[in-house]
C-alpha cells in the first residue's frame, strides 16, 4: 500500500511533533519506535533512520531493538493481523492444526500478508492466555478453545466487515 507524499510527509510530521513532546530523550526509543509504527504500521529503514536522528542515535542500536522485539515490524502488516500461540500449552493443544488452517484459508504462511492487505500472519512462542488453548489473536481480540476450531467463519467475519 503505497502512501502519497503528501501522506508521508504529515506522517513524519506528526512522528516528529511527537518526539519533540517528549521529555526524556535518553531511554524513548522504545516509546518513540510504539509510536513510529502506530502512525506508519510498521517500521522501515527510512522511518528507522529518522527516528535514530531525531533522537540523536546510532542507527544500527535503533535497528538492533527493532530487530530484537517481536512486537516490531520492518514489514507492512495486513489490517488484521493474525497470531496463532505457539506456546507449550497451546501447541499440545492443537495450535499447528489451525495455525495450518489458517494458512490454508488465507494463502500465506507466517511472516506474509494476503495481497488485498487485510490479514498477515505470525506465530508467537506464548501469549500468557493459557487457560484459553489454543489461542490466536485477530488484531486485540481473543479466540480461544472452541472458537478456533472453526477459523474460516472467524476470517470471514472480517472479511465481510470490509465489504460493508
Amino acid at each position: 500500500m503505497a502512501c502519497s507524499n503528501e501522506l508521508k510527509k504529515e506522517m513524519y510530521d506528526e512522528l516528529k511533533k511527537y518526539i519533540a513532546e517528549v521529555k526524556e530523550k535518553n531511554g524513548a526509543l522504545i516509546t518513540v519506535l510504539h509510536k513510529g509504527q502506530e502512525i506508519f504500521g510498521y517500521l522501515p529503514q527510512e522511518v528507522q533512520e529518522f527516528i535514530a536522528k531525531e533522537l540523536g542515535l546510532p542507527i544500527a542500536k535503533v535497528y538492533g531493538v527493532v530487530s530484537f522485539y517481536h512486537f516490531f515490524s520492518m514489514v507492512p502488516k495486513g489490517k488484521y493481523p493474525v497470531s496463532v500461540c505457539m506456546g507449550t500449552a497451546c501447541y499440545v493443544r492443537g495450535a499447528e492444526k489451525v495455525l495450518n488452517s489458517i494458512k490454508n484459508y488465507l494463502g500465506i504462511d507466517v511472516g506474509e500478508t494476503t495481497e488485498d492487505g487485510l490479514f498477515s500472519l505470525d506465530a508467537l512462542r506464548c501469549v500468557g492466555a493459557c487457560g484459553l488453548a489454543p489461542v490466536v489473536l485477530i488484531g486485540k481480540d481473543v479466540y480461544g478453545k472452541e472458537n478456533v476450531k472453526d477459523m474460516k467463519k472467524i476470517l470471514e467475519k472480517y472479511r465481510k466487515q470490509e465489504s460493508k
